[in-house]
């Protein structure tokens, strides 16, 4: 299947997301803040991002402007998955950063799953 990094200071919500993602096949890596975020996927190219916004160090807005900024990780898609949501701007800004999807917390892990699926499968990065 496809490996998966989550960056979320929230160690209840890593731990649930990848037993989800851990059931389903992946190999799933983590990293609780956005400049740990940001060594690890230059380091693991992963091949999807589970991006929290509310993050230490680096906020997932700026994880995301330099992931999609840089051309050597831009084709990694990124999942700004968050309870940070507000309003339509706050996904509107992230989608304009280069974000895939923007999901908000606390979510189906059905519908979760098969948009897992359905990024990894439009971007030909499953392994």
């Amino acid at each position: 299947m496809a490996h998966i990094v989550i960056i979320d200071d929230n160690q209840d919500i890593v731990n649930m997301v990848q037993k989800l993602l851990k059931k389903a096949g992946h190999t799933v890596g983590s990293a609780g803040d956005g400049e740990r975020g940001l060594a690890t996927i230059q380091r693991d190219r992963p091949d999807l991002v589970i991006l929290d916004l509310n993050l230490p160090k680096i906020d997932g807005h700026e994880v995301c402007q330099r992931v999609k900024g840089d051309p050597t990780t831009r084709h990694i898609p990124i999942i700004m998955l968050t309870a940070a949501y507000t309003d339509a701007d706050d996904a509107r800004r992230g989608l304009a950063l280069g974000a895939d999807e923007y999901v908000i917390k606390p979510f189906m892990h059905t519908p979760f799953l098969h948009l897992v699926g359905r990024l990894l499968n439009s971007a030909g990065t499953t392994r």
